[in-house]
């Protein structure tokens, strides 16, 4: 019980339940871990410990009631918290406190969750590398001069060090899988409508998703079960009730794998850690194809959304940093002919996508084409020598499978020669979210990556 901050959510989850712990020790452990990691990382950008002692004194108080009863959990810092202070990694909100809690953040406490804190993003959640002007870089724990990924690194960062067991990510290019895969954990992207996203500016909107993040795949469905739900106020929110795959292993599944989605340039070390990946699942009695992909459609119909709904977003906003505001510039030229492209090249993707998956089960490939790159640069620019266009490029292989509308997990898949993470990412059929996490634990339980701390 000396590392209680290092259990996992499950195991927490059981110990408090059956009173072999108490929700104060729990939440006292992580904030002791917070004060004594997070000046090193900068993962946890506010913190609000006495609200959270309280919070666990009152969940001692009571029977223990929903799946999450008394474990600490930290939300991004997009995600409105009511009277704690959310940015959203601008300095046009430094002082923001919201009135009233995000669904999710709603559906975690319904579940017994703890709210200990915030996590750092990069304004607005713009880029896949978390550093903003409200409080700075935060820092890859395996190795403090590099990035820990983005817009979810402070989650990711969090979770690595054992400051949280459970925390919240959203994602539109990559934002929840990139950082899993930077920082050795475990992040679903789900089926756009799984956890429903409110919006009165765009409800339509299905390139961003709300997501879990935790160390473990079995601790990522324990959380997914509490904030994945039917809610009318999101016109896409699916209504089935999310349930586990009951059978194990992957046994007979086809899978297939592509080492770079169609030709997209992957760092060395990165390629050569992902590679190992198709072995383990043929040792595990999978059938294991490598295919060729033609995703490139993805690439106009992901900038333009983006773009569109950049506009649409922040347009009104002035004084915004240069990532968002070049999002917005490009935003405002889109026209109705170009959104009228987009949405023809993402529906024959979709199609083709769909004739594809009658044949396979899921699809393996890299998360992102590079491994962690150092924390003073803003944004990858090159891949092998090959010269990129802007400070998306980079991640391609995470943003093309957004605009897929299927569930994606980032798992970890293994370490480069100098200690760096490197995550496979796990696609499935659209609205397969279960299937998707029984194949994510399979590869997880039979390589035991995740199980490397960092060296803090």
């Amino acid at each position: 019980m000396s590392e209680l901050h290092y259990l996992s959510a499950t195991e927490l989850a059981h110990l408090i339940r059956t009173r072999q712990v108490s929700a104060v020790e729990v939440v006292r452990a992580h904030l002791d871990r917070i004060e004594q990691v997070n000046p090193h990382v900068n993962a946890i950008v506010t913190l609000v410990a006495e609200q959270a002692l309280a919070a666990a004194e009152a969940a001692d108080a009571r029977e223990p009631a929903g799946p999450l009863h008394g474990l600490p959990v930290a939300h991004k810092d997009l995600v409105d918290t009511a009277g704690i202070r959310t940015t959203y990694g601008s300095p046009l909100f430094a002082g923001n406190v919201p009135a009233q809690d995000d669904v999710i953040v709603r559906r975690l406490r319904a579940a017994g969750a703890i709210t200990v804190g915030k996590t750092n993003t990069p304004e607005f959640g713009t880029g896949s590398h978390t550093v903003n002007e409200v409080f700075g870089a935060t820092r890859n724990p395996y190795d403090l001069t590099k990035s820990a990924g983005g817009s979810s690194g402070g989650a990711a960062v969090a979770l690595a060090t054992g400051m949280v067991p459970l925390a919240d990510g959203s994602d539109m290019g990559g934002s929840l899988r990139n950082p899993a895969s930077f920082c050795n954990v475990v992040g679903l992207r789900p089926t756009p409508g799984r956890v429903p996203d409110p919006s009165d500016t765009a409800a339509w909107y299905t390139l961003s998703v709300r997501g879990p993040m935790a160390r473990t795949v079995e601790d990522v469905t324990l959380m997914f079960g509490a904030i994945a739900g039917f809610d009318r106020r999101s016109p896409y929110s699916i209504k089935e009730i999310f349930a586990p795959e009951p059978e194990e292993g992957v046994a007979g599944l086809r899978v297939a794998w592509s080492p770079d989605l169609g030709g997209l340039p992957v760092d060395s070390r990165t390629a050569e850690v992902t590679a190992t990946a198709p072995a383990v699942f043929e040792r595990l009695g999978a059938r294991v194809d490598e295919v060729e992909l033609d995703l490139t459609e993805a690439e106009d119909a992901f900038r333009t959304y983006r773009a569109w709904h950049y506009a649409l977003s922040f347009g009104d906003l002035t004084g915004l940093g240069p990532n968002t505001a070049w999002n917005v510039e490009q935003g405002r030229k889109v026209t109705g002919a170009d959104l009228a492209r987009a949405e023809q090249a993402r529906s024959r993707l979709y199609q083709r996508m769909a004739a594809f998956f009658d044949t396979y089960d899921v699809l393996i490939a890299p998360v992102s084409q590079v491994p962690p790159f150092p924390v003073e640069h803003p944004y990858v620019d090159e891949i092998n020598g090959e010269k990129l266009p802007d400070y998306l490029a980079w991640m391609r292989s995470a943003y093309w499978i957004s605009v897929l509308h299927a569930p994606a997990a980032s798992v970890p898949a293994g370490f480069t020669p100098d200690g760096l993470p490197v995550g496979v990412q796990i696609v499935g059929r659209p609205f397969e979210d279960a299937r998707v996490l029984r194949v994510a634990r399979a590869f997880e339980q039979a390589t035991g990556y995740g199980l490397r701390r960092p060296p803090l």
